[in-house]
């Protein structure tokens, strides 16, 4: 199940904290069979797969335009890049078409990622050419159709940017090295040991990545995409930085979103649609303020405003808590009751038991009776007990 967990916002635990890309052609003769689809527009799709992967400037512009693209992918190191046409709909000589794209970043997916790409062609001398290539509609943009796309690599990170210095790009691959021995120190399951953190210029930029509206997104300093329940051949999870949320943190809160971010990554494959948000995000701020020394009066700021004002929690949050575009302090006091109910578990049964219990809530295949079922069998505790201690524990740690 393809999906985003959701992101660390700059408001979330004291920190201050896949597109609707509209593009149709219309044409006249309507869409023709893949057997009516002249042989040289597949070889043009061929051949300009082959191009990019190659790095061959001269026979991509043998394909046509637009030459920009070309150059936006120069930095993106690919193991591979192919088109497989979908749709065909021809009118003399110009056709419009929507082709799948499957390409693999080298060193990290395992798989391709595939988007569809709606393309206008034109016919000259026999010869078929792309006139442009775009997102299909519903389709995600890819970075690059933002801009030329900039990569730096770290010991344990590809971080691909657009419109960004390479000293700031630097800068995340540092943060994003060191998140991932941390995480990797506190999920000893085994993950994939590396990340890619996609940086575009601005929230609309990662908005158009998302393909959601950015007034969902304001505040959230970033969001990982990837496959819930990863089958382990899928393409490597994306960490979106929203760089104008992410820009306003100070040092240790920076730290905290990509180590947070990193841990959705490496749980991935044990988070299925059985996981509620509490238990995945309040895991992966666990993870995140592991060690930081940060104590919950100022990790916890609004939820601790809450227990102070008499409005106690009566039950950890729900999804509908983590909505991007509702209450903000609403959302705060989610992220922090959350990674509270972790600490917990860390703090009374153990790091290893919060690590097994968030794996085999993670093993069922429906979420009734998930947590629940875990919560007697790892923590040897039913659902009404632990809410009571967990209730218990925001007095006494925020009270």
């Amino acid at each position: 199940m393809a999906g985003r967990r959701r992101g660390r916002g700059v408001r979330a635990a004291g920190l201050g904290l896949a597109v609707l890309a509209p593009f149709a052609f219309a044409g006249c003769g309507g869409p023709e069979s893949a057997d009516a689809v002249p042989d040289g527009v597949r070889h043009l799709l061929d051949r300009r797969a082959a191009a990019v992967l190659d790095r061959d400037e001269r026979a991509y512009r043998a394909t046509g335009g637009p030459f920009t693209a070309f150059d936006n992918v120069r930095e993106l190191p690919l193991r591979s890049w192919s088109y497989r046409l979908k749709d065909f709909d021809r009118d003399g000589a110009r056709a419009t078409a929507t082709a799948e794209l499957r390409y693999r970043v080298a060193g990290y997916d395992r798989a391709p990622l595939t988007v569809d790409r709606a393309l206008a062609l034109r016919q000259r001398d026999g010869r078929w050419y792309v006139s442009s290539e775009r997102p299909a509609r519903k389709a995600a943009e890819q970075l690059w159709d933002q801009g030329r796309v900039e990569s730096v690599r770290g010991t344990h990170s590809l971080v691909l940017g657009v419109g960004r210095e390479r000293a700031d790009l630097r800068r995340y691959a540092r943060l994003a090295d060191d998140a991932v021995p941390d995480v990797s120190a506190a999920w000893p399951r085994p993950w994939a040991g590396r990340v890619v953190v996609l940086v575009p210029r601005s929230l609309d930029g990662m908005a158009d990545l998302l393909g959601a509206p950015a007034s969902g997104y304001q505040g959230i300093a970033a969001v990982t995409t990837g496959e819930a329940g990863g089958s382990g051949t899928a393409p490597a999870d994306r960490i979106i930085i929203n760089p104008d949320a992410y820009g306003v943190l100070g040092d240790l809160g920076k730290q905290v979103v990509l180590t947070h971010e990193a841990t959705h990554v490496a749980t991935r494959a044990d988070t299925s649609r059985a996981t509620p948000l509490w238990l995945s995000e309040g895991f992966a701020d666990w993870v995140g303020y592991r060690g930081t020394g940060r104590d919950p009066e100022q990790a916890a700021p609004e939820l601790r405003r809450a227990v102070v004002d008499g409005s106690l929690p009566a039950a950890l949050p729900d999804d509908a808590d983590f909505g991007f575009s509702g209450d903000a302090s609403r959302l705060s006091r989610a992220y922090e009751g959350s990674w509270l109910a972790c600490r917990m578990i860390a703090e009374q049964w153990g790091e290893r038991k919060l690590v097994e219990f968030y794996a085999a809530v993670g093993a069922h295949d429906e979420r009734a009776g998930a947590v629940a079922e875990e919560l007697r069998d790892v923590l040897d505790i039913g659902p009404e007990d632990f809410t009571a201690r967990w209730r218990d524990y925001l007095r006494r740690e925020l009270g």
